[in-house]
């Protein structure tokens, strides 16, 4: 039996899973959340995939540690590499769901017979994963990807909502790949943070799926069915990193709108 009252694990390389941190948060703000940033690997779209196994153990292992009743993987890329090991490590310790999943069941829902674009990382991209899991949904979905591994750093580094950032996101979405998409599909935690300009770029001629929403609803639907939603007041917020960099703690303060107080927890001493 599971204590509704646990909280939730959250990981990633570094921010961008705090959009999705963010949009639970929002959702369910009576729910107790520990996110880890794994600074000291960031970013997790050029590492090899038993690296990001490598990196996923040990941040679960510290998060089952804390007692987590669900622990979240919040990033495409450690997605797409390491959650059937997870999944299978953590076993019935706690319940483990991925960003991936979620959005192609919102797929299924609502784009059948349609062509979608997908924007993400290498390690996302070149695995393949969301073309398998949409092609196995047999609803006529043509699926049209793209890396675009300039975009998480360039995030990570403060450059969005600027000329520079400007610059390559249209260099990227001209490319002749996304040609007659009608939706796009924001494959990495990062990008939510550029949306707008994504947006501004297609105008109104695609819709920009944002992950970080159908994730967290997602999610509230997983404690549901488990009867694991936590009824007891306001939620506490821990956050953890590999690595301390004063560019997270900024950025954990933009999204939480407060002064948030960082542990340092290195993975391998």
């Amino acid at each position: 039996m599971f204590d509704s009252s646990a909280p939730i694990g959250i990981f990633d390389s570094g921010i961008g899973g705090m959009t999705v941190a963010s949009a639970v948060t929002r959702l369910l703000p009576q729910e107790n959340t520990i996110y880890f940033g794994d600074t000291a690997h960031l970013p997790y779209g050029d590492k090899s995939t038993a690296a990001i196994q490598a990196y996923a153990i040990k941040i679960c292992n510290m998060l089952l540690q804390q007692n987590c009743k669900l622990i979240l993987i919040a990033c495409n890329s450690a997605s797409a590499a390491a959650f059937e090991l997870v999944k299978e490590y953590v076993g019935s310790k706690a319940k483990v769901l991925n960003v991936i999943d979620p959005v192609v069941d919102y797929i299924k829902e609502h784009y059948d017979g349609k062509t979608i674009g997908l924007i993400g990382t290498k390690q996302t991209v070149l695995s393949n994963v969301y073309k398998k899991k949409v092609d196995a949904l047999g609803k006529n979905i043509q699926l049209k990807s793209l890396a675009t591994p300039l975009l998480a750093p360039m995030i990570e580094e403060g450059f969005f909502d600027n000329n520079i950032s400007e610059s390559i996101i249209s260099s990227y979405l001209s490319d002749p790949s996304l040609a007659g998409i009608e939706a796009l599909i924001l494959g990495c935690t990062h990008y939510p943070l550029i949306k707008n300009q994504i947006a501004k770029y297609y105008g109104d001629s695609v819709e920009i799926l944002d992950t970080s929403e159908i994730v967290a609803n997602s999610l509230r639907a997983l404690l549901e069915q488990h009867y694991l939603v936590n009824e007891k007041g306001e939620g506490k917020r821990q956050f953890y990193v590999s690595d301390y960099t004063l560019s997270f703690e900024q950025s954990t303060n933009i999204f939480f709108g407060k002064q948030i107080q960082l542990e340092h927890y290195p993975l391998w001493e």
